[in-house]
């Protein structure tokens, strides 16, 4: 028999009239060793980070920011002590393993119910009334001179910042700094950081109360920086731009985002419709629009009764299914797309136009959401891209079921003698082949 190490023959030794055990305490330290291993490595990777960091602020940011107008005076404050921030989502550091873009574990999504919750939307009208009284000679003015209604602004200003009242934990520079060097859409966030730092050299704001979200969206109506330099305004007249602290500003720089993304003064967002079985769901979204005549004619009437076409029975009207058919359906106007274009979602500006109508005494939307989703993007994202095998244009293979994958799941069900509902469940993901 092979004879035992020297320290295995001893099972324990007194300390402090304590029997103690030394292969034990040996086994105990060699754990803590392992354990100790995975977090110094990721500490000496995140000290080689920094240091490549600070190079590229000196070197790359410099020159670029320079170039566009921002003093060495500007980038010694803004950049001084400037470090990463390794809190933030959606983070792709140099040198580490690359995550897989979405994993199967990612939570499931929630249907437009959860995101429509009357509790919501009933606390945003009750606060947004309250505000639309404070501000009515404010808002009078800015819809004079944008020709954009006061409720949609001010709709706008309470999905963004609950009237001003959410808090910005983020330091603009900073979180632009770090989605710009590591972000894993790093591409998107360099222009923005570089436009940060041109709001500091016009010094409409002092750094220190630069706030915004974690992606660097800033002040009550949530700009970026880019959209900031360009829209913003001072209504106020103190000579700045101050969407952080000045409700007069951050209004107007609101409905002057939407007058110069085309907003049609005088023309409504849209209406909540009556959809007969006889007019296919595959005919929602902005490409397939229609006079009101021809959609009136089609059957399509507004909840509640009444002509669609009205006075104006040549205005282009298209059809919204935010759900397909289980949930409510919209007549909507070009308006509703320059919603979108403050977010680039269905459901968003949806909620606004919605949200803006209660504001105006109007009452909860007719037709309730039905209980779709249960199924994970990476789902969507399989049915889409087969889908487009089949020759459908899905718009963004994204797992995200926006119009365009709404319209091809209708023009899929028609084709195969199904029932259009131009919206998946969890048989249809499996059955589009």
């Amino acid at each position: 028999m092979r004879e035992l190490p020297a320290f295995a023959k001893v099972r324990s030794v007194p300390i402090n009239g304590k029997a103690i055990d030394p292969v034990r305490i040996l086994l105990s330290l060699l754990l803590l060793l392992v354990a100790a291993l995975p977090a110094t490595a990721q500490n000496a990777n995140r000290a080689r980070v920094e240091k490549q960091f600070q190079n590229w602020l000196a070197t790359t940011v410099r020159a670029d920011a320079g170039a566009r107008g921002v003093s060495a005076r500007t980038l010694d404050s803004a950049l001084s002590g400037l470090t990463l921030d390794w809190s933030l989502p959606d983070l792709a550091p140099p040198g580490a393993p690359k995550k897989h873009e979405e994993p199967q574990r990612q939570a499931e999504f929630s249907g437009p119910a959860r995101y429509f919750s009357e509790a919501k939307v009933a606390g945003l009208a009750n606060g947004g009334r309250t505000r639309m009284g404070k501000w009515s000679k404010t808002l009078a003015k800015i819809e004079k001179t944008y020709g954009v209604p006061a409720s949609i602004v001010v709709a706008i200003w309470g999905r963004e910042s609950g009237y001003g009242a959410a808090k910005l934990p983020y330091p603009a520079v900073r979180a632009l700094a770090t989605e710009a060097f590591m972000g894993a859409r790093k591409a998107n966030f360099y222009p923005e950081f570089l436009a940060a730092l041109q709001i500091l050299e016009g010094d409409h704001i002092p750094l220190a109360e630069m706030k915004s979200s974690w992606a660097g969206a800033l002040g009550q109506p949530q700009f970026l920086p880019s959209k900031y330099l360009t829209l913003a305004v001072d209504f106020d007249g103190d000579g700045k731009r101050d969407i952080w602290n000045s409700v007069p500003d951050s209004l107007a720089s609101i409905a002057n985002y939407l007058r110069q993304n085309g907003w049609q003064p005088g023309v409504n967002w849209g209406v909540e419709v009556i959809v007969p079985d006889t007019v296919s769901c595959s005919l929602e979204g902005p490409e397939q629009g229609k006079p009101l005549a021809v959609w009136q004619k089609m059957g399509i009437q507004p909840v509640g009764g009444g002509k669609l076409a009205g006075r104006t029975p040549d205005r282009i009207g298209h059809l919204l299914m935010p759900a397909g058919r289980h949930g409510p359906a919209f007549i909507v106007s070009p308006n509703f797309y320059v919603l979108k274009s403050y977010n680039e979602s269905d459901l968003y500006a949806l909620f606004i136009g919605h949200l803006a109508d209660r504001l105006r005494g109007a009452g909860a939307l007719s037709a309730a959401w039905g209980d779709v989703g249960g199924f994970k993007r990476s789902d969507v994202r399989a049915m889409q891209e087969r889908l487009v095998k089949r020759g459908a244009d899905v718009g963004k293979v994204d797992g995200l079921v926006g119009f365009k994958t709404r319209i091809s799941i209708g023009a899929w069900q028609e084709a195969n003698g199904r029932q259009a509902t131009c919206f998946p469940d969890a048989g249809l993901l499996k059955a589009i082949r």
